[in-house]
């Protein structure tokens, strides 16, 4: 895929959350990503961009599907990113995420 202008934020800055499977020439892909960085850089979370032609098993799986959007590895949306949802389910911790204060919770 080409590089962006913005490029998606660098798992040393911020845990990667949000993985969006695109190709290249694809304009929901465009439109996608658009929403997936604003989103994600209002919140300070980590995501990448993977080109779903670059193995087998992607085209396999997400190929009739792309743009997809997957949460903390999750399938979240396809085809349309609906920034609200997206949002809402970033708000939520991570599964397996420690609460911000290290304690285990009740």
């Amino acid at each position: 895929m080409p590089a962006t202008s913005a490029d998606p934020v660098e798992p040393a800055a911020a845990p990667v959350r949000v993985t969006l499977v695109g190709r290249a020439g694809c304009h929901l892909c465009g439109v996608a990503r658009e929403v997936v960085e604003r989103v994600c850089t209002d919140l300070g979370v980590g995501w990448e961009e993977v080109d779903v032609d670059t193995d087998p098993a992607l085209v396999q799986r997400w190929s009739e599907e792309v743009p997809v959007t997957l949460v903390d590895g999750r399938q979240h949306d396809f085809w349309r990113v609906d920034e609200q949802r997206l949002r809402a389910a970033l708000a939520a911790p991570a599964p397996g995420a420690r609460p911000a204060d290290g304690s285990a919770g009740a």
